[in-house]
């Protein structure tokens, strides 16, 4: 019995050891309330009882998530950090309408200025990571964020107001933060072919595999029961499990 315990023990050490954890870096694609890193981020998916729920999506539980069945249904793969905000942009442009403080740039004035909530901004806060998944580039796509010039190192704020020197900035402080991770993009559908000319060309130049999502069913916008278990599929054969 002693024996078998010992072997027990053995082997659960191993495993947790080999464990691979996980930290995303996203958007609303990956919220679900109470399951996002920092309560002051702003999520998008809620439970059916709250009355924030959108109720023409049928996502209901965090089970349903592309990110909750990735890990559950993968061998070796745990959560060590999920911060996702609803509505960021990988650059510091943000949206036209709506409260807040505004771009202090002249040209860009109109738009909200989203430098805290930004993807470049959050690179920092993913714990220790083996893998990190980034789930990005929809909202700049969709805010109508400026593309700008490809600039891959000096930057100054006023750049990381525009996409390609952002997101370059992101890759960039991704692998210097956390050398030894595997860095995985993910890359919706349906958004801008600037957008997706530029981040195709970023990751390249960085050396980062990109995922480009397809045929992700969605309802408001945001992926369905069916676009997320569509979407973690596609993550977990991009990873090769």
């Amino acid at each position: 019995m002693r024996l078998f315990i010992l072997s027990f023990l053995h082997f659960f050490i191993l495993s947790a050891a080999s464990a691979q954890k996980i930290s995303i870096l996203g958007d609303s694609y990956s919220t679900f309330e109470g399951c996002v890193s920092n309560d002051t981020n702003e999520i998008w998916y809620f439970k059916p009882e709250n009355p924030l729920h959108h109720k023409n999506n049928d996502v209901t539980k965090v089970e349903e998530t592309w990110w909750h069945q990735l890990i559950s249904k993968t061998k070796g793969f745990s959560l060590e950090v999920n911060n996702a905000f609803s509505g960021a942009t990988i650059c510091y442009t943000g949206y036209s309408k709506g409260d807040g403080p505004r771009v202090p740039i002249a040209a860009l004035s109109s738009h909200r200025d989203y430098s805290n909530r930004s993807f470049v901004s959050r690179s920092n806060t993913l714990g220790n990571p083996d893998i990190i998944l980034v789930c990005g580039a929809t909202n700049d796509s969709w805010c109508g964020a400026p593309i700008g010039e490809y600039v891959y190192g000096n930057w100054t704020t006023e750049q990381l107001y525009y996409f390609r020197p952002a997101m370059a900035k992101l890759l960039y402080d991704l692998k210097g933060n956390y050398p030894t991770a595997q860095i995985l993009f993910i890359l919706n559908s349906e958004l801008k072919e600037s957008i997706n000319e530029s981040v195709h060309t970023i990751c390249k130049h960085y050396g980062v595999q990109c995922l480009d999502l397809k045929d992700i069913e969605k309802q408001g916008g945001h992926p369905s029961v069916k676009g997320m278990t569509d979407f973690s599929k596609q993550v977990r054969k991009a990873l090769g499990r």
